[in-house]
């Protein structure tokens, strides 16, 4: 069984406004439930649980009304931290396998996630990146120097993890350098099996991101 934890417990402060990013509309639509719908095309059997700010539950609870959003999920309480929502969705996964993925990226590549699943039987820990295009520059107080591009990946959701290894890592002390589930499972000793991701896969966190989320939108299947 499969089990997907959409995490949309933040706030989203670098989009600016009072309501969170996962809440705001494209094409009339909260984000949210566009990711949802997508990730319920790929598998209508998977588990699903949604992490949500505390503060608004009932206002997803309206939106679902408002929008007839019928699609079958559990919803848990975020944390402060993301570390604290998905140890909170954690909880309630009964999966053998567990994606976790972004509530705000909401065109991960359908073959993309054909491929996680498949990865994931024998890798344990799988994740999608895609190249860095723009040079790149590490910066020190004064300093800076180029740094080879080609060595470097952009990282992307969903993370794909056999069930025991994630919740085993949830098991540690939240850390500042947990930036993603990949870096929580690898700080256990667990390796990361990298597959290539899709660029539509954009993470909606910003005025601009939501302007692009609106032409990628146009183009989907």
């Amino acid at each position: 069984m499969l089990t997907f934890i959409i995490t949309a417990g933040g706030i989203g402060q670098r989009m600016g406004g009072s309501v969170p990013k996962q809440f705001l509309l494209l094409n009339g639509k909260p984000i949210l439930m566009h990711t949802i719908e997508h990730i319920y095309a790929f598998d209508p059997s998977a588990e699903l649980i949604v992490t949500l700010p505390e503060d608004y539950l009932s206002d997803w609870d309206e939106m679902c009304r408002k929008h007839n959003f019928t699609i079958k999920h559990e919803v848990v309480p975020g944390g402060r931290e993301r570390f604290d929502s998905i140890k909170n969705a954690l909880g309630k996964a009964t999966g053998d396998w567990i994606a976790i993925h972004d509530g705000v990226r909401p065109f991960v590549n359908q073959s993309v996630l054909n491929q996680l699943l498949a990865e994931v039987k024998s890798h344990r820990a799988v994740i999608p990146v895609i190249p860095v295009k723009e040079t790149l520059r590490i910066a020190d107080g004064e300093t800076n120097a180029t740094v080879p591009r080609d060595q470097y990946r952009i990282v992307q959701t969903p993370q794909v993890f056999e069930a025991k290894l994630i919740k085993k890592a949830y098991e540690q002390k939240y850390l500042t350098s947990f930036t993603d589930d990949a870096s929580v499972v690898e700080a256990i000793g667990a390796r990361i099996h990298l597959i290539p991701g899709n660029e539509e896969n954009i993470k909606i966190t910003n005025p601009f991101d939501l302007s692009l989320a609106a032409l990628i939108l146009k183009n989907w299947n």
